[in-house]
């Protein structure tokens, strides 16, 4: 009889791997169940979402467009330039496993969301939108956010909160983000911040002293708008990883700080502040400073020499002794130093100017000189004086009076002054000196009223306010002879607190020594991690960009430091892949490039209108390469490492690129109106139509603007050497923006930069660059001059259908411009003459075009000058729905600080233009 065995039961542990199992799949489906109802209620808010974006399917499978995954949770979102709109709901916040949001340059709008319990996101880019508000628990809980860049949006004003410092950022850009108030000073808590922008918001008061000792590498705080940044910059001395430094237009005071300690700075930009003192020798003689900007500041003494391979801009708008570097006058340097007890007070930096103190009878304020131009009293009572009294004073050895009462002057009384042989009259009275007074000689009358002085008779200490020399100090003696009385002052009760508080801090000490070890290891560890975006074996480059790329890699891009060399292959550090578009979506988007497809044709190639799959227009340039020549390759890479890193409203944007066998194809942003040469030249059978007078005005500061953010914004400083009405795209508004920068070059040295290659459109090339091939930021401000007169006239700049004498435009223009209003009359297109006010602001452009096409570069302005000469006269006609605001990259140069900069040229047509009496009461004739 056979006996059926029963099945044994399973196992504790077989049962436990089972239920373990179950709970993982029950735990990723409720996980997976939240990412979907979130993303569906993402995509419920937009208009305009991905195709595949279906509320209520799994987003990550099958993948939907722009998100990413990982153990079937939404880990990334990137929707760069998709051309969204809508909100975003507050359901993101319950993305529990997301690392990164990257949204920038769509149209989306409302609150930025709480985000608060998303302790794995480290990355947030929401630049480029139409954001309303930041919630005051925006960076609560983002424990592992690193970067963020919330740039160019229109929040309501707000400042930053404390939360922000409990966050381990490592790069943040808040540029034109409406941000208010003080700089917190909380940057000692930021332990691995190394980028910080914060320009263009309405930030004001000083700088923190938290930032001493930080390790921020780029400091851009640029352009504040309202009250502005302002006080001393005392603190950037001891940012000793600092490589950039940013804080033009602002009102920042004061000397620039001794910045020995500064080894890695590469650009300092400081122009257009209340600067004053002369300029550090340790600024001067940084060997690793690329870029200098001190211009339109307050700044003395001698000017400063920089090396040859520094790009300075130093010498307008100072009050340097002599206009080059030289050594300045004995009595100059004197004052100076004397000055520099006081801090380099504004007052007498707006005075002291020239280099004769006793000015052969005009003389500096507060210095009296005598007949034979010997300084003998210095008078600055009742001015507001800070500080303290220079020991240097006592180098002014002809001195007979000093007068110092009634200021607010600290320290002591330098024992120095008692050498002055001459000296009869000390008045210091009133003011809040301390220590003893030196001893002076019987025939010098102090007047010492109103102080904190240690003594009220003469000869009672040291210059420094100690006691003299062998005499132990009232503190030091008593002290002395408590100890030798051989007993303790302290009751019982006191002892032993002394005796806990002692033991209280040993044990703290000991705590401290087991567990900085571990804490540093932690920390280096950290550290290694993040600094991997600042590579350290690049020492030979520098950083052109910060902030992010579309898709969320970090925006930190070099080149070598050649400034001379071409900038041929600028490929970006990292590869950006989510900017590469295949061939197929592309012959797709053009109708395999068809002929009906086709926009124009340039020097790269042939332009196409495409369409995405997603609905967005766009213009294909496409180029088949030819086998004997690489020139399209350089410029192919050019556009792609250049305009990657631009970023302003005024140039096209690339939307990205595509490689394909011998083809190279740049997708850019569709400009619907063609380009400014269709709408001036191709009047008979064009689509496009004429411009008014407003409109070329309008487009004439676009490009203006454009043309200063390469020049002085775009970190490096690049020329495009290609500036033409072809290369001016138009917008929906005739809105310009520049375009084709397949001929960008890095600017060099002014003096030595040479072109490789002669390149550009003849009619628009400077004299100086088609001749020599020498190539600075002045041939593009020739180019613009060009584009002014075509603009006037709406003829080509090279015309074989007129008269020999009238083909070259700019010929003609400059011939006729002498003959006064009856000449440029005859010169300008007549349909743009309707009334007495277009001929004024016609004859105001015509000003500035002549100008830009001087055949001599340093007769022409800069293109911030232009800017702030075109603004005021393009206001006149400025349209009413283009009020908006302006790019955060853009100049705000006052009109008084652009007829200071001229009256410091040496060119007389510059000064013919402009009646003077000093500075700030300028006028344009």
């Amino acid at each position: 009889m056979w006996i059926k065995k029963a099945k044994p039961p399973l196992s504790l542990v077989a049962v436990a791997l089972i239920l373990a199992e179950a709970c993982i799949a029950s735990a990723s489906a409720a996980g997976g169940g939240g990412d979907a109802s979130a993303m569906g209620d993402f995509s419920k808010s937009l208009r305009n979402a991905p195709e595949d974006w279906i509320p209520g399917s799994d987003p990550c499978s099958p993948k939907w467009t722009g998100v990413s995954c990982s153990g079937g949770r939404v880990t990334g979102i990137n929707l760069r330039g998709q051309g969204i709109s809508g909100t975003l709901p507050s359901s993101l916040s319950s993305l529990t496993g997301l690392q990164s949001l990257f949204l920038p340059g769509n149209q989306l709008s409302g609150p930025l969301p709480s985000l608060s319990s998303l302790a794995t996101l480290q990355a947030i880019s929401v630049d480029s939108n139409l954001f309303s508000s930041v919630p005051p628990t925006f960076f609560s809980g983002l424990s592992a956010l690193q970067k963020i860049s919330l740039d160019d949006n229109p929040f309501d004003p707000w400042e930053l909160p404390d939360s922000f410092a409990d966050c381990p950022l490592v790069s943040v850009s808040a540029s034109n983000a409406s941000i208010t108030g003080k700089l917190p000073d909380f940057f000692d808590r930021l332990s691995s911040l190394q980028s910080f922008r914060l320009s263009y918001n309405n930030l004001s008061g000083p700088l923190p002293t938290s930032l001493s000792g930080s390790p921020i590498r780029e400091l851009f705080l640029n352009n504040q708008q309202g009250s502005k940044l302002s006080g001393r910059i005392d603190v950037i001395g001891q940012m000793e990883h600092l490589s950039l430094l940013w804080l033009q237009s602002n009102a920042f005071s004061g000397p620039i700080p001794d910045l020995s300690n500064l080894t890695s700075l590469q650009s300092f930009n400081v122009r257009d502040n209340a600067l004053t003192g002369v300029v550090p020798n340790s600024l001067i003689t940084a060997s690793t400073l690329q870029n200098i900007s001190l211009s339109n500041n307050d700044l003395q003494g001698p000017m400063p020499k920089f090396g040859s391979s520094v790009l300075a801009d130093i010498q307008k708008g100072n009050n340097f002794c002599l206009p080059e570097a030289m050594a300045c006058d004995v009595k100059v340097m004197q004052l100076l130093a004397m000055a520099e007890g006081f801090g380099y007070p504004a007052m007498l930096a707006s005075y002291w100017t020239g280099n004769d103190p006793c000015g052969g009878g005009s003389a500096w304020f507060g210095v009296i000189c005598d007949q034979h131009g010997t300084i003998v009293t210095l008078n600055f009572a009742n001015q507001h004086l800070e500080g303290c009294i220079s020991p240097d004073m006592a180098n002014i050895s002809s001195l007979v009076k000093v007068i110092l009462n009634n200021n607010s002057l600290t320290g002591v009384i330098p024992g120095s002054l008692t050498t002055l042989p001459h000296l009869q009259l000390l008045d210091v009275s009133y003011n809040q000196l301390t220590g003893n007074i030196p001893d002076f000689a019987p025939t010098v009358h102090v007047v010492k009223d109103g102080n904190n002085f240690g003594s009220d008779s003469p000869g009672g200490g040291g210059s420094d306010g100690s006691a003299p020399d062998g005499a132990p100090s009232s503190s030091s003696s008593s002290s002395s002879s408590g100890a030798q009385n051989g007993k303790s002052k302290f009751p019982p009760g006191v002892k032993v607190a002394i005796t806990l508080s002692v033991l209280f801090l040993l044990g703290c000490i000991i705590a401290g020594l087991l567990y900085f070890p571990r804490h540093k290891k932690k920390m280096e560890r950290i550290k290694r991690v993040q600094m991997e975006t600042f590579p350290e074996h690049h020492p030979e480059s520098v950083k052109v960009a910060v902030g992010f790329h579309g898709d969320g890699t970090s925006g930190n891009e070099f080149y070598t430091q050649d400034r001379r060399m071409e900038r041929s292959d600028p490929t970006p550090h990292r590869e950006n892949s989510e900017n590469i578009i295949s061939i197929w979506d592309l012959r797709k988007a053009t109708n395999n490039f068809s002929e009906d497809s086709i926009l124009g044709r340039g020097g790269f190639g042939v332009v196409y209108k495409g369409v995405l799959g997603n609905g967005v227009l766009v213009a294909v340039k496409r180029c088949v390469l030819d086998m004997l020549s690489m020139k399209g390759v350089a410029e192919f890479k050019a556009e792609i490492g250049l305009i990657g890193k631009a970023r302003h409203r005024h140039l096209v944007s690339l939307l990205g690129y595509c490689e394909h066998e011998r083809e190279r194809l740049l997708v850019y942003e569709y400009m619907p109106e063609g380009t400014l040469a269709q709408h001036l030249f191709d009047r008979e059978g064009s689509v496009y139509c004429p411009l008014t007078w407003k409109q070329r005005l309008t487009i004439a500061l676009d490009v203006a603007k454009a043309m200063e953010y390469l020049h002085n914004f775009m970190q490096g400083s690049f020329i495009h050497r290609d500036l033409k009405p072809s290369n001016i795209l138009l917008d929906h508004d005739l809105r310009g923006k520049v375009s084709d920068f397949g001929l960008l070059k890095l600017a060099g040295d002014n003096e030595k930069s040479m072109a490789t290659r002669l390149a550009g459109t003849f009619g628009y090339l400077a004299p100086e660059y088609a001749t020599t091939g020498k190539v600075t930021r002045k041939i593009d401000v020739y180019a613009f001059g060009v584009i002014l007169l075509e603009l006037m006239t709406s003829r080509k700049v090279l015309d074989d259908t007129v008269p020999d004498e009238d083909a070259n435009l700019v010929a003609a223009f400059r011939r006729l411009y002498s003959r006064g209003s009856a000449g440029l009359e005859k010169f300008v297109d007549p349909s743009i003459l309707p009334n007495d006010e277009s001929r004024s602001s016609i004859t105001a452009v015509a000003d500035i075009a002549f100008h830009c096409t001087s055949r001599e570069p340093v007769c022409r302005p800069e293109m911030s000058n232009v800017v702030t000469m075109l603004s005021p006269v393009a206001d006149q006609w400025s349209p009413g729905n283009y009020g908006d605001r302006d790019d955060d990259r853009e100049s705000t140069v006052s009109l008084t600080s652009l007829v200071h900069r001229w009256q410091m040229t040496d060119d007389s047509s510059y000064n013919s233009l402009i009646s003077t009496n000093k500075p700030g009461t300028s006028t344009l004739r």
